[in-house]
């Protein structure tokens, strides 16, 4: 049975570059695992002040999605070098209350994607922070900064054979660092 991965994009853009690679990964998935995207554009901002006893629906539907899955991916673009806001939020939104979070021992894999040259380096690297403090350990290889990324697809939206052939690396040695992480 295959275990069930959460994929996380941190662009809300409709024809996002970062929602395309994560469809991809998920056609291109071994068996082992299945990647489901999962909605974060809809979570309200974190605010302790509105999770209390009874938090507000999407926080508690969010954690309880994530909760169960086996792993999470992120696919995420950069910002004025740094994380998208919603990808912050999802964080918080899922590490709260203290003591509860959803994210714990949870294997994950960061893909940063970006149309520059250095493929959201910034980002990847500002998310693997908040990784280490909520004890997810995170594939460290092979590191997946994927540059240039406007031209990895043609006009009809198909990837690219080189590109798509980097995510299968990307995707398989996620795939194995799960496994062994069960």
């Amino acid at each position: 049975m295959s275990k069930k991965i959460a994929v996380l994009v941190g662009s809300l853009r409709k024809d996002s570059y970062n929602l395309k690679v994560a469809k991809v990964l998920q056609k291109i998935a071994p068996s082992s695992i299945s990647l489901y995207i999962i909605e974060i554009g809809d979570l309200p901002l974190y605010n302790e002040d509105i999770d209390t006893d009874i938090p507000p629906t999407p926080y508690t539907l969010f954690r309880k999605e994530i909760m169960e899955c086996s792993g999470v991916i992120f696919v995420t673009p950069e910002y004025n070098r740094g994380l998208p806001a919603v990808i912050k939020n999802a964080i918080d939104v899922g590490s709260r209350p203290y003591g509860k979070s959803v994210w714990a021992k949870k294997p994950a894999a960061v893909i940063s994607v970006s149309p520059g040259a250095i493929g959201g380096f910034s980002a990847n690297h500002q998310l693997r922070q908040s990784l280490v403090f909520l004890d997810m350990p995170t594939m460290q290889q092979p590191e997946a900064y994927i540059g240039n990324i406007n031209s990895g697809f043609d006009e009809n939206g198909n990837i690219n054979e080189k590109t798509k052939e980097f995510l299968s690396i990307i995707i398989n040695c996620y795939a194995n660092w799960v496994e062994k992480l069960s």
